[in-house]
């Protein structure tokens, strides 16, 4: 059984930085691809974006949104997947779900997510 735990979350100013962490537990995650999910307030989860995903082979893609101010990092040693967030907008703000594919799998649905984390970037 996989396990996700999102933790990093909070308040933070326009201008700054977050890093988020994902604590997996189970034996896929080095062979998953793990993605952040954000979702802002008020939207649904299905029309949510994912800002950042990296696979197994840590080929990594970004939401245009997010290009050059996010960084997507994996540790395969402790089962960790990391987002480092700088230069924070107010519509960066939402919460934020890690989510894990296995590799058999082409869809996120049929993967695992944690419970989020919030996130709330103030102008």
């Amino acid at each position: 059984q996989v396990q996700l735990v999102e933790s990093g979350g909070g308040l933070v100013q326009a201008g700054g930085s977050l890093r988020l962490s994902c604590a997996a537990s189970g034996n896929i995650f080095s062979i998953s691809t793990m993605g952040w999910h954000r979702q802002a307030p008020g939207k649904q989860h299905e029309f949510g974006e994912f800002v950042a995903t990296i696979t197994s082979g840590e080929n990594i893609n970004y939401a245009d949104s997010v290009k050059g101010r996010f960084t997507i990092s994996r540790d395969n040693a402790k089962n960790m997947v990391y987002l480092q967030m700088n230069s924070l907008k107010p519509e960066d703000t939402g919460m934020y779900y890690c989510a894990l594919r296995p590799s058999w799998s082409l869809d996120w649905s049929a993967g695992y997510w944690g419970q989020g984390t919030q996130v709330t970037v103030s102008s």
